[in-house]
């Protein structure tokens, strides 16, 4: 079952009752044990999450359909124990051959692929390559998320990697997503207040010698009152990739556009230069 984008809502429909301690339909065991320390997200690790190798992963519907992945809504949760289940996003990642995500080439510019046989079949385009390629993107915004966590940004936390597949903290209330700050009907203070988060989120990316690569409202999620930032895969090093300045720029226009059109006045050349001076200061 899809669901419309721009409501980015779960529908409530009852989860299962585990009748047995063996998967059903829709369900699997925790992929928790199958994933290496490497592909799990920093410690300590938050109290709500679950670790236990017993725990299943139940598929509730989708929460939200991209370019190149969709995002999933996960329950994982031990058997007849309600203290322990948890809600997580699970991001899925296609490979090129079903994704409209053609930008790779730009964002991907100053990174290197370990694995020479991997990056053979990236360049020949082979089916294999289309899920290494895939992959790289889970693995991509995993890292980044990792790394954000640890500065103590607004980011979902990341839980583990897998193959195409990255499951995360769900940002949300019940089983209802958090809205985007593009559904949101803002002004005065509370305007002024998401602009300035949205700015501190900026320069720690840039302190960091970081762009977001794609920041828009349609990426920031609003979760009572708090700012948190989403969709990370295409996040550049300022410095090493040619395009880290454009895309830098292109941030700061993108958000300044958008606070300016709700009547928050912003200037995106002056934006543009604060963060510059955060990224080489």
């Amino acid at each position: 079952m899809t669901f419309d984008e721009t409501s980015f809502a779960v529908p409530a429909f009852s989860v299962p009752t585990f009748a047995t301690h063996e998967p059903i339909d829709g369900q699997r065991w925790s992929t928790w044990p199958a994933t290496m320390p490497s592909e799990r997200g920093p410690q300590p690790w938050p109290a709500w999450l679950v670790t236990s190798a017993g725990a299943f992963d139940t598929e509730l519907g989708i929460v939200k359909t991209g370019k190149e992945a969709d995002v999933h809504l996960i329950e994982r949760a031990v058997p007849d124990d309600p203290s322990r289940t948890v809600l997580l996003a699970a991001k899925r990642y296609r490979d090129a051959a079903t994704s409209d995500f053609h930008r790779s080439a730009r964002y991907q510019e100053g990174r290197r692929m370990r694995n020479t046989r991997d990056s053979r079949a990236v360049a020949r385009g082979s089916a294999y390559g289309r899920q290494v390629a895939a992959g790289r993107w889970a693995y991509a915004e995993f890292e980044t998320l990792c790394r954000l966590q640890t500065l103590g940004l607004p980011v979902p936390y990341p839980v583990q990697v897998h193959g195409t597949e990255l499951l995360m903290e769900f940002i949300g209330d019940g089983m209802t997503a958090a809205p985007r700050l593009a559904q949101q009907r803002l002004d005065g203070a509370e305007l002024a207040g998401c602009f300035d988060q949205v700015v501190t989120i900026m320069r720690a990316l840039a302190a960091a010698g970081l762009a977001h690569g794609d920041l828009s409202a349609y990426n920031l999620l609003v979760h009572h009152g708090r700012v948190v930032v989403i969709d990370l895969p295409q996040v550049v090093e300022v410095v090493s990739n040619p395009s880290g300045m454009d895309f830098l720029q292109r941030d700061c226009v993108n958000i300044c556009d958008w606070f300016t059109r709700r009547g928050f006045e912003c200037d995106a050349d002056e934006l543009f230069g604060e963060l510059v001076a955060e990224a080489f200061g």
